[in-house]
């Protein structure tokens, strides 16, 4: 595997809680969303933000193994479908995440099976989820 390049870029999320209301989502790039929690609101939850990250990262990370791989110019349209399933036990969490990556463009099986493998290896949040980071919450 090629040496990881670390780009330095403002990152993270400020979420702020308003009395009464729902949370709002910032980053340090201007980046906004408002978070819903009733299971018919339209946009996002808490998960689906989850959700969301690994699938972006996903097909940013197949058009990088395109381009590695030499294909990116025969590369078409890539969607990345996922979803979770809860841990049924104590602690609160998603237990199994399925991802279902669909790759268009002239390629065959063998480099689309390629293309997803090295997807999952450059991904960062796929990375992040499988490697079990700490977590330290501080009262400020």
């Amino acid at each position: 595997m090629a040496d990881l390049k670390i780009r330095t870029r403002n990152t993270g999320a400020l979420a702020v809680l308003p009395p009464g209301g729902l949370p709002v989502i910032t980053t340090p790039t201007g980046g906004a969303i408002d978070v819903v929690t009733q299971v018919s609101a339209p946009g996002f939850s808490p998960l689906d933000l989850l959700y969301a990250s690994l699938a972006a990262c996903m097909v940013l990370s197949a058009r990088i193994a395109a381009t590695r791989l030499g294909v990116a110019d025969r590369l078409g349209e890539v969607r990345a479908d996922v979803t979770g399933e809860k841990a049924k036990h104590e602690p609160s969490r998603i237990e199994t995440f399925t991802i279902k990556l669909e790759i268009a463009g002239d390629l065959d099986a063998a480099t689309k099976q390629r293309i997803l493998a090295d997807a999952e290896d450059i991904c960062t949040v796929s990375n992040t989820l499988r490697g079990a980071p700490a977590l330290h919450a501080t009262l400020v």
